[in-house]
This record gives structure tokens, C-alpha cells and sequence, in this order.
């Protein structure tokens, strides 16, 4: 019996990939590296997708596609995804708008001097969530025959 869970490696390692990958699209798009992006949530690609993604993969291909443990792995999968390009993107967007108005309150009342602004980049854009979900798929077709040898 092996002493780790390899569907967990994968689903880990697909996740840290779409991480390294958001950080080197930022690099490109501004030119500059941001090493909190490594941590941070949100962006392009979406490691929450691909986290998910590459779990119910690794699932299926591990226990099988006709199980209920696959079953459980892409219903799972789904509402993290539909959250993240749902809910989350939502209150990405307040956060954007709450930001706008306290700095516009600040500016022209003095008010909330010692504000800190809400983060704003917390979900995704359904082009964000499907490429995470590739993502993290395709680490998982990959890896997975890998660490079952």
C-alpha cells in the first residue's frame, strides 16, 4: 500500500501549475513579475478549476468512470466552478465598486482615512474557469498513468 494519495499529488500539482502559469501570463500582459500571484486567487487560468478538474479526473481514471466516487469528484467540481465564475466573480465585482466609492467618499469628504480597500480579484471569468478545467484535466491525463506505474 502506498504511503501517499496520488489523486491528491495530481490534483495539487495541477493546482500549483495553474498558479505558475496565472504569474507568468501576468508577466507577460504587464511586463512585471508579481510573485503574490503565486498565492493569490483569481486571474487566468483558474487553479481553483483546475484543481477540481484534475481531482475528478484523477478520480476516474484511478477508481473508474461508472463510480460514485467519480460522480462525487465532477459534482464537486462543478460547484466550484460555477462559484468561482459565479458568486465570486460577483463579489469581485462589488468589491471593484465599494473600492470606487469609498475613494470617491475619501476625496471629496476626508472620510474613512484609514480604509483598507477590499480585494477585488477573487473569481473568474468563465474563459478563466474553462482553460483552468483544461488545465487541470490535462495534468491529469497526463500524471495520473504516471504515478499508477
Amino acid at each position: 500500500m502506498a504511503t501517499w494519495n496520488g489523486v491528491l499529488l495530481i490534483a495539487l500539482l495541477a493546482c500549483g501549475v495553474a498558479q505558475v502559469a496565472k504569474a507568468l501570463v501576468a508577466l507577460v500582459q504587464h511586463q512585471q513579475w508579481h510573485p503574490k500571484i503565486l498565492i493569490q486567487s483569481g486571474g487566468m487560468p483558474s487553479s481553483h478549476a483546475a484543481l477540481v478538474a484534475a481531482l475528478a479526473v484523477a478520480v476516474g481514471q484511478t477508481w473508474g468512470w461508472n463510480g460514485p466516487e467519480f460522480a462525487i469528484a465532477v459534482v464537486v467540481a462543478l460547484i466550484v466552478m460555477y462559484d468561482a465564475s459565479g458568486v465570486r466573480l460577483a463579489a469581485s465585482r462589488h468589491a471593484r465598486l465599494l473600492n470606487q466609492m469609498v475613494d470617491t467618499l475619501r476625496r471629496e469628504h476626508g472620510e474613512f482615512q484609514d480604509h483598507n480597500p477590499l480585494q477585488e480579484l477573487l473569481g473568474h471569468t468563465p474563459a478563466q474557469v474553462l482553460v483552468g478545467g483544461l488545465l487541470g484535466a490535462t495534468v491529469a491525463l497526463l500524471a495520473t498513468p504516471w504515478l499508477q506505474t
